[in-house]
């Protein structure tokens, strides 16, 4: 019989960009193709765990999120 493998594979470390760049005055509701990188297909905006933001950046940007949605910069479903 053949060796079972680590099926899971190696996994990374995902960092915020934001953090990382210090990029805090870039979330902002007018900058609206930021946003739509965290936005999937259904229109539901991207947790943490997927995109690797911070606690902090991740509630500043899903707040930033629905005031664009609110003044329609972005569409509730895309």
């Amino acid at each position: 019989m053949q060796d079972k493998k680590n099926t899971q594979g190696q996994r990374f470390k995902k960092f915020c960009i934001f953090c990382k760049k210090n990029l805090e005055k870039e979330i902002d509701y007018k900058n609206v193709d930021l946003l739509l990188q965290y936005i999937s297909l259904k229109g539901k905006i991207v947790s943490c765990r997927v995109s690797g933001n911070c606690a902090k950046h991740q509630r500043k940007l899903a707040r930033e999120i629905k005031r664009a949605r609110f003044l329609s910069l972005i569409p509730y479903i895309r």
